[in-house]
């Protein structure tokens, strides 16, 4: 790459994630309840969400260090609102509380633990629970891709089984749509691009191939199995054989578990220099997650995604995600 290629790269390379911030800020700010905003990095994301215009936060967790943090951080606290809980696991389940009342159309993670948060979530009586499994969604902004790329899951179902899996495509092809980013070219993925029976992950592959092709999962054209190289590189499909609308043009990648998944994703944060925003679909209500280690533009990315996806939820109708 010469100078002015990489100079074009750092400026323009993450321009995915602004249009999806432009978008959120046009759109009404839903009331977005945060569990345990208790550290700098998830009360600050928060407050610049608000700041920005995409939310209006509702700050549960303990008053006393909320307070403190904003305090020794620096942030104002003056215009939103704190719900007292004595503990990250009343937070988490008083969050859900508020999203089930009405009171709060999005759900945010603070500084608890995913699981605390999830477990809550799941409940089946006092939940968020719908017909659909829930799951992940890391929305990549990769400065080297064209796309915008979504890897699903890597963070909620460790080792889905097919039906698992038909929900976990649904899932990330409505968010793909709500985004308004149009219908995707969905790449099921494995090590190899034939149906081999010692690889598990081919058979799954095929079978969600041809569910689609039964309108068992609809809105998105789906191919695989598909190695890496051969979802989102042209040339490699190309080598390969592989004609298809989906092969070295994927826009939502599927991976077999969560292992391979997490690693993808990491590999292309750290290797790459791409972004990850992180959603959880599935739910009554798009759940914002978000990392200590997330940067700026990430936590707004997020937060930007639920948004849209909340507001094309208002717009629509969607009986299989109503409890």
């Amino acid at each position: 790459m010469d100078l002015d290629a990489a100079r074009d790269l750092a400026t323009h390379g993450h321009a995915k994630y602004e249009k999806l911030i432009a978008g959120a800020q046009a759109v009404p700010a839903p009331t977005t309840a945060v569990a345990h905003p208790c550290d700098e990095s998830s009360l600050r994301g928060a407050l610049e969400a608000a700041e920005a215009g995409m939310i209006v936060p509702l700050l549960v967790g303990p008053t006393a260090k909320i307070r403190a943090v904003a305090e020794h951080c620096g942030l104002d606290l003056a215009d939103h609102e704190i719900v007292d809980t004595p503990h990250s696991h009343a937070a988490a389940a008083c969050a859900v509380a508020l999203v089930r009342s009405g009171r709060a159309e999005l759900l945010m993670k603070g500084s608890l633990h995913t699981d605390e948060l999830l477990h809550e979530v799941t409940a089946r009586e006092t939940g968020l629970r719908t017909a659909r499994r829930i799951s992940h969604v890391f929305i990549m902004d990769v400065p080297t891709y064209p796309e915008t790329l979504f890897i699903t899951d890597a963070a909620v179902n460790i080792a889905p089984d097919l039906e698992v899996k038909r929900d976990i495509v649904q899932n990330a092809i409505e968010l793909h749509v709500g985004l308004g980013l149009g219908a995707p070219r969905v790449a099921i993925l494995s090590a190899v691009e034939t149906v081999t029976p010692s690889i598990p992950s081919t058979l799954d592959a095929a079978c969600l191939c041809k569910m689609a092709e039964r309108g068992q999962i609809t809105g998105g054209v789906l191919d695989g199995p598909l190695a890496f190289d051969n979802a989102i590189s042209p040339e490699a499909a190309a080598i390969k054989g592989l004609t298809s609308p989906v092969a070295g043009r994927a826009q939502i990648l599927v991976v077999p578990d969560l292992e391979a998944g997490n690693m993808l994703a990491k590999n292309l944060s750290f290797l790459a220099n791409a972004d990850a925003a992180g959603i959880v679909l599935g739910a009554r209500v798009p759940i914002i997650l978000t990392s200590r280690a997330d940067s700026v533009r990430t936590r707004m990315a997020s937060c930007a995604v639920a948004v849209l996806f909340a507001d094309f939820r208002r717009r629509t109708i969607q009986p299989e995600l109503v409890a």
